[in-house]
């Protein structure tokens, strides 16, 4: 946060300017890796984890010290970087003159701007802050907000309270002015069904079930497609591409030298227990993972690159809706949810709808399913931190050269450390 930016080599002035600065993919929409290195996702072979870089080393086995006096971490400071941008494009917004030509225009890189700085501050507050619990939000730390381009402003961490209500507002305000529609041809443009689907997102981490349903079901109703896996190719490296019609909004990993879907590296492998729990005729276990190795790895998912997905799609909020259904006792609305999704994933004629007689055995369902759906898609980490906040007894496990390191259920390691050159 301490690097400036070159502020001569470009000055946005108009609305194309702020549009240019908004669509820059490769900047605007990656997130942290930390998080999703951290998770259970996979394990490494001692022989591989000895390459890497000092972050990914610890973060693997949750070292207190994660960057050993490392500073300029990527994970820290492209967040930051996106929130300059959108800070740069809110405040270059007050200086354009409205008009019925441009009032739509205008509008829609507001709600942009705004759906991305609470997209960013999201992102970090899953890394660097501890799960959010109402009982400690007001004095737990919560991350620095920065509000404004001036970059010799002040900074400061918040609370953790504060940190979300940020996110919630700026989201909730990006509703009231983003397109109705996600654009066919540019996934990373937020739209108004991609904002509802952030919020549900962000009340689910909170566990705020009633909202999250509410703003699940809000963006479906707006954006509801899924993709029949019986469509897709088995074989193929990359099964699906970056405009896939079940993703609302694109966003990747950061660079990261072990979470890259799309290549065959033998000893990056999906955690034995998560891949067997993969029927013969769910689509998702040849379709999410290789195995022409020997064991299981990753192939990548809804972008279309090497890199793991973590933005927005329509199958996440069917999982949402259908764990807070379950979650307020509406038994058939969940089973409901979850078997109109588990239907365009196993091959055509084969999959048995799930039933349930309680609502806790729905809900045991739903979470397996969902652990199911979306492993290396960076929400992984979030799930163990709340769900370990509703007593799930989640405790993730490494084994380097015959040590065995855990995480304990709600140590305080499940918030990264600021890094070491950052000032506060």
């Amino acid at each position: 946060m301490d690097e400036r930016p070159d502020s001569d080599v470009f000055v946005p002035t108009t609305l194309e300017d702020f549009q240019t600065l908004l669509d820059n993919y490769e900047k605007m929409s990656v997130t942290p890796a930390l998080g999703e290195l951290s998770a259970d996702n996979y394990y490494l072979v001692p022989s591989f984890w000895e390459l890497l870089s000092t972050k990914e080393k610890n973060a693997y086995i949750w070292t207190p010290d994660t960057y050993n006096g490392e500073g300029k971490i990527a994970d820290w400071n492209s967040p930051y970087e996106q929130i300059l941008y959108t800070n740069v494009v809110l405040d270059g917004l007050k200086k354009v003159t409205i008009s019925p030509g441009n009032r739509q225009q205008w509008e829609h890189l507001k709600g942009a701007a705004l759906f991305i700085r609470a997209y960013a501050f999201y992102n970090l507050a899953q890394v660097f802050a501890l799960p959010y619990d109402a009982a400690t939000a007001n004095t737990d730390l919560g991350i620095p907000l920065k509000l404004t381009p001036n970059v010799d402003e002040p900074i400061k961490r918040s609370t953790l309270e504060q940190t979300y209500l940020q996110i919630l507002n700026d989201l909730k305000e990006a509703t009231e002015l983003l397109p109705d529609s996600v654009s066919d041809g540019n996934r990373n443009r937020p739209s108004k069904p991609a904002a509802y689907a952030q919020l549900a997102r962000v009340y689910l981490s909170m566990r705020q079930y009633a909202n999250a349903g509410l703003y699940a079901d809000s963006s479906l109703q707006y954006y509801s497609t899924l993709i029949n896996y019986n469509t897709r190719d088995v074989n193929a490296p990359r099964p699906f591409d970056r405009n896939n019609p079940e993703t609302m909004y694109q966003s990747r990993l950061i660079e990261n030298n072990v979470l890259k879907g799309g290549t065959t590296i033998k000893d990056i492998i999906v955690d034995t227990a998560l891949y067997r729990s993969y029927a013969t005729n769910d689509l998702r276990r040849v379709l999410f993972f290789s195995t022409s190795s020997g064991n299981p790895t990753i192939k990548g998912s809804y972008n279309g690159t090497i890199f793991v997905f973590t933005g927005l799609a329509t199958d996440e909020m069917y999982l949402v809706r259908a764990e807070c259904r379950a979650r307020t006792e509406n038994i058939a609305g969940a089973m409901n949810d979850l078997n109109h999704l588990l239907q365009q994933r196993w091959k055509t004629n084969t999959y048995v709808p799930y039933t349930a007689q309680t609502a806790n055995e729905a809900l045991n369902i739903i979470l397996q399913e969902r652990r199911k759906e979306m492993p290396f898609r960076g929400v992984r980490w979030t799930d163990i931190r709340r769900l370990n906040l509703e007593s799930a007894g989640i405790i993730p496990r490494r084994k380097i050269n015959n040590q065995v390191y855990t995480l304990p259920v709600n140590s305080p390691l499940y918030a990264l450390p600021i890094p070491p050159d950052v000032t506060l």
